[in-house]
């Protein structure tokens, strides 16, 4: 009986998140494509090879590689530095990387607006320096990074921290040098992880609204990013675009989530 009670369970539990994935993950998705393909082929392709379509995918493209470099070079030295050694203001450290993830995304976009807009005290030397961060490539830029900040490290701290120093320390009193220390017995433990974050990090860069709406000012061909093109045609009632350029970031979701996968079963056949 408490086999045949516990196969009942078991069957249901799967049932239940087999139905939820269907409702919440695979109907969405289903309807995208559907919808993108509504009036055919041709109105399909027409849409995804607008110019403001490419723009914005071109936009979406360099913010995304440009945040990944940023944070993949802080997050590997912020992790470094919480795990290897200890200093005053640690945990101040450990618990500003965890900033953006509590902070809203559009409050995050309005702190930008109000440090680097026409109200800032800075903006008068913004200006004579003609670097303009507000509705440029710049403020877009500058709103991945900070959505996006946390991942890598928060991918690598554990690791690190679980590696202990043993094996570094018997490196360098072999004469390893630090760069040889990292190459070769710390960055072997890490690089799953590291590749993770830098998966994520993609991943999270890819679809930011809220944060780089507030910075961008909507400007078509210019600061419009992926999601906020999107949202320029839905509001336009020109649905079928809406979901023809949408299917363009469920691709890459797609292709970055068989990133994750390949990554995620490579770390744990590597352990």
């Amino acid at each position: 009986m408490k086999n045949e009670g516990s196969k009942i369970v078991k069957w249901l539990l799967i049932g239940i998140s087999l139905l939820f994935a269907f409702l919440f993950l695979l109907l969405p998705l289903f309807t995208v494509i559907s919808e993108a393909l509504r009036n055919g082929w041709a109105a399909y392709k027409e849409a995804v090879t607008d110019e403001y379509t490419i723009s914005a995918i071109w936009l979406t493209v360099e913010a995304t590689v440009i945040a990944v470099l940023i944070n993949t070079i802080f997050g590997l030295f912020a992790a470094w530095s919480v795990t290897k050694f200890y200093f005053r203001g640690k945990k101040l450290m450990t618990t500003m990387i965890d900033i953006p993830v509590t902070v809203s995304p559009i409050i995050a976009g309005l702190i930008f607006l109000l440090t680097f807009g026409r109200q800032s005290p800075i903006y008068p030397y913004l200006q004579a320096a003609n670097i303009q961060i507000v509705f440029a490539v710049p403020g877009i830029v500058l709103a991945t990074v900070f959505v996006t900040f946390p991942f890598i490290s928060r991918e690598l701290i554990p690791v690190l921290e679980s590696q202990g120093t043993d094996e570094e320390e018997a490196a360098a009193l072999m004469g390893a040098s630090g760069l040889t220390i990292f190459r070769r017995v710390t960055f072997p433990h890490i690089k799953w992880a590291f590749l993770y974050g830098i998966v994520l990090c993609a991943a999270r860069a890819m679809g930011e609204f809220g944060a780089v709406s507030v910075l961008s000012g909507h400007l078509r061909g210019k600061t419009n990013t992926l999601p906020l093109h999107v949202e320029i045609l839905f509001n336009e009632f020109r649905y079928v675009p809406a979901f023809a350029v949408s299917s363009i970031l469920v691709m890459m979701a797609v292709v970055i989530l068989i990133i994750r996968s390949v990554v995620e079963y490579r770390g744990k056949g590597a352990e």
